[in-house]
């Protein structure tokens, strides 16, 4: 990705309107670079335009549109293969693209079926014969296929008319398409994050050397987790340290200030910030969306798990102890939360401790339990609507053992975290364990881009010793 500005074709180097463009690439570039180097899952997909809206109708219009020309043309006297020829081109086109370098056999063998000068010769004497290239082209298809495909590709087979087929073969083409992208990428991953990491601070680098203040939000940021460590633990902090023993005792250590312990303290202070606050560290700047999306993900967790912890109080051990009925109080109240997630908390939570209410009620009476009385509806009511508030005490607890979790995670990593969750969390350990994942692939990103500058800050906020024992490369 280097090269980028070297491909880039078209206008002068000066020109003041291809600056934008080149830029735009540029970000681009760097955008999808960062993407795969945090992602060990990252993987394309192909663009799904919602129902009904104006591109999706139009994009509709258009292949119907097509498809019925090529209709009229098969169907005209003598038949008109025009369109098929240009079809028959671009799935071969498709198919060699889907071959791995080795596989020369069947390269050959394409190129020898799908030959366009012959195909064009029996075009033009009215002995193209569609039928059996599509029944070749299906073989093909079989053969070269993620076993994922093999569903949609058997139920072309059963396919006679030769225009739908042929629709059918193109849209099935288009996702081992992207198979094979995501294939290579997967294949290529090591090498993707070796040159995101330098990229990312080849250009930091650069922008450093125009603007030698440039860390300066970056250092008050690593200052002030620093000072975070070394205050005096708030009262009730070693309680709820201790619902995760082993972790913790890596997480909260008593020993001295090290770089790890001072890096650990400032992601988790990311995902705490002050949208008025406009000091963000500037290493972080173009992860600031993404510490967003985790920051409402956090938020949405810690009212999932209070609502939990709530209700359960008010179902009883036996209808808590279904695994359907907690299931199905999760899928309500989520659904709930991303319908109002454009509405404040105090809002949302209206909705939800209603619709809980009434659904832990009906159950209780479902199972030939004592339903809910009037009084304890509306406690229940009153309690759920009440986690909305910061300063609510399941709500305070449920925050500090989250964030217990991701400090943990940024120490010992995500599975290990997971064997000892603190109270009140077990019921969101999936949620928990995709925050995670997330946030230690972000946070061990930014870390290998960014380290040596962290070192290099480090060393004038803690003695010399303490930033040699530690290596800011890693966590």
């Amino acid at each position: 990705m280097t090269d980028v500005e070297e491909n880039v074709p078209g206008k002068d180097p000066g020109d003041a309107e291809s600056r934008p463009c080149l830029r735009d690439t540029v970000n681009d570039v760097s955008k999808l670079s960062s993407e795969i180097g945090m992602s060990h899952d990252f993987h394309m997909e192909e663009k799904v335009l919602p129902p009904g809206s104006l591109e999706g109708r139009i994009k509709e219009t258009m292949h119907n549109a097509f498809w019925d020309h090529l209709k009229e043309q098969l169907s005209a006297t003598p038949p008109d293969f025009s369109c098929v020829l240009e079809l028959l081109k671009d799935i071969k086109e498709i198919l060699l693209s889907l071959l791995l370098p080795r596989q020369n056999r069947l390269r050959s063998e394409i190129e020898e079926a799908l030959d366009m000068g012959l195909l064009k010769q029996e075009a033009e004497h009215g002995a193209l014969n569609v039928p059996h290239l599509s029944k070749y082209i299906l073989n093909m298809m079989t053969l070269l296929c993620a076993p994922v495909r093999d569903e949609a590709v058997q139920k072309l087979e059963n396919i006679t008319d030769p225009v739908r087929l042929l629709r059918g073969i193109f849209q099935v083409l288009g996702l081992m398409k992207m198979d094979m992208v995501n294939y290579t990428i997967q294949s290529l991953q090591p090498q993707l994050q070796e040159h995101s990491v330098q990229y990312e601070r080849a250009k930091f680098q650069d922008l450093l050397n125009k603007q030698p203040s440039l860390l300066d939000h970056t250092t008050r940021w690593l200052s002030r987790a620093a000072a975070d460590l070394s205050a005096p633990l708030p009262s009730g902090a070693d309680a709820a340290s201790s619902a995760c023993s082993s972790p913790s005792e890596a997480a909260n250590s008593p020993e001295p200030l090290s770089p790890t312990m001072v890096l650990s303290q400032g992601f988790l202070n990311l995902l705490l910030w002050d949208p008025e606050d406009d000091e963000f560290p500037e290493t972080l700047l173009t992860d600031r969306a993404r510490l967003q999306e985790l920051e409402a993900q956090l938020r949405q967790l810690s009212l999932l798990a209070s609502v939990l912890l709530v209700s359960s109080s008010f179902s009883g051990s036996v209808l808590f102890g279904s695994p359907q009925f907690v299931d199905k109080l999760k899928r309500v109240t989520k659904a709930l939360l991303e319908e109002c997630k454009c509405r404040p908390e105090e809002e949302a939570m209206l909705t939800v401790s209603e619709q809980l209410a009434q659904e832990i009620h009906q159950s209780l009476k479902n199972m030939g339990l004592a339903a809910l009385s009037s009084d304890n509806t509306a406690s229940l009511i009153g309690q759920l609507q009440n986690v909305s508030r910061k300063e609510n005490c399941v709500r305070s607890v449920i925050d500090q053992r989250i964030h217990l979790f991701l400090k943990c995670c940024l120490v010992l990593g995500v599975q290990r975290s997971l064997l000892d969750l603190p109270g009140g969390l077990t019921l969101i350990e999936a949620e928990l364990a995709e925050l995670g994942q997330k946030f230690v692939s972000l946070t061990h990103h930014n870390q290998q881009v960014f380290g040596p500058y962290y070192t290099e800050i480090l060393k004038g906020l803690l003695p010399p010793a303490q930033v040699l024992e530690t290596e800011v490369a890693s966590l």
